[in-house]
């Protein structure tokens, strides 16, 4: 696979979008009004990465920021099946770090269900920590991790 660069996300997206969330996630999924929504307001950096050759939807980003916070939000990270294991999470991090530092976040937070070890290995790999258990946070009665990654 060629180097793939993330690109913000843009309406011919949509679909792709709501498809891979739909079969990333059995909860909680971003519809695709909300998407929409998302690439329209300037505190959501919603970005993708598409296959060079085929322009399919590979895997993307979502961060979230407040007005008066320094604490960023990676609240959605995603990843076509077929392609997990090529290094798309990591690209789409790597941007996502970027992105929280070069705008002058101070940390970059992230919650994660205990069981998903591929993407708490990855975000451990990148120096981000533990910092909270949250006790039946997803559906179906599943905990998460809070996890933090501080710049300063």
């Amino acid at each position: 696979m060629t180097q793939c660069l993330p690109r913000p996300a843009t309406r011919a997206d949509l679909d792709a979008l709501v498809a891979l969330e739909a079969a990333t996630f059995n909860y909680s999924q971003i519809g695709r009004q909300s998407f929409q929504r998302l690439m329209q307001r300037p505190s959501a950096q919603l970005y993708v990465v598409t296959a060079e050759d085929t322009g399919q939807l590979l895997g993307y980003s979502l961060i979230l920021t407040r007005k008066n916070s320094r604490i960023w939000r990676l609240y959605s990270l995603a990843v076509a099946c077929a392609a997990r294991g090529q290094g798309i999470g990591r690209i789409l991090l790597e941007h996502a770090l970027q992105q929280a530092t070069s705008g002058g976040a101070q940390a970059l937070s992230l919650e994660v269900k205990c069981d998903n070890a591929a993407a708490i290995a990855l975000y451990r790999d990148y120096g981000f920590e533990v910092v909270d258990l949250l006790p039946d946070y997803y559906p179906g009665h599943d905990d998460g991790y809070r996890m933090r990654l501080s710049f300063t």
